[in-house]
């Protein structure tokens, strides 16, 4: 029951985006955004979380010289954790009751975005190191691709409903 009642509250209690959504001028959008709160939410920390990405990359590639490969895992450290804790909390909200929940999560979602990593490393040897394609297109390009694959991981691995749970 109280599992229930947790998350019939999690549900009702409104987010800081619901609270911006109900503001005026804003409420004519709030139908779509009820209907697609999640996708849109996904979307709108993508987008932050690629800022997070491309800009560190760039700050280790550009600024700094790093070699790309190295930048581009220091800047995928920086922008998991980000999207880590923005997709937990507002985008599926997934909140976990222990540390060992927690820390299951956290393994998951590295885990998921590990496999992207090596995909977007494949990408930025072959186009930037091999190819010599500029450094900052191919990035953006890549993040894309990122974008998409991490959206359909996180939903359907590691932030996924138990449907057996009431």
């Amino acid at each position: 029951m109280s599992n229930n009642t947790d998350n019939n509250m999690q549900e009702t209690k409104p987010d800081i985006f619901d609270k911006i959504m109900h503001l005026p001028g804003l409420r004519v959008f709030e139908p779509l955004y009820k209907k697609y709160k999640e996708v849109l939410l996904y979307l709108f920390f993508g987008v932050l979380t690629t800022v997070v990405s491309i800009g560190s990359y760039a700050f280790f590639n550009v600024a700094l010289g790093i070699n790309e490969l190295i930048a581009n895992v220091i800047s995928w450290v920086l922008a998991v954790l980000f999207a880590f804790f923005t997709n937990r909390i507002w985008v599926f909200a997934a909140p976990t009751k222990t540390v060992e929940e927690f820390m299951k999560q956290l393994v998951s979602f590295a885990g998921g975005r590990v496999l992207t990593l090596v995909i977007e490393e494949i990408i930025l040897l072959v186009f930037i190191t091999m190819l010599h394609f500029n450094s900052m297109l191919i990035k953006f390009i890549a993040q894309v691709v990122v974008i998409i694959l991490n959206y359909v991981i996180s939903k359907l691995l590691v932030f996924r409903k138990d449907k057996n749970k009431k």
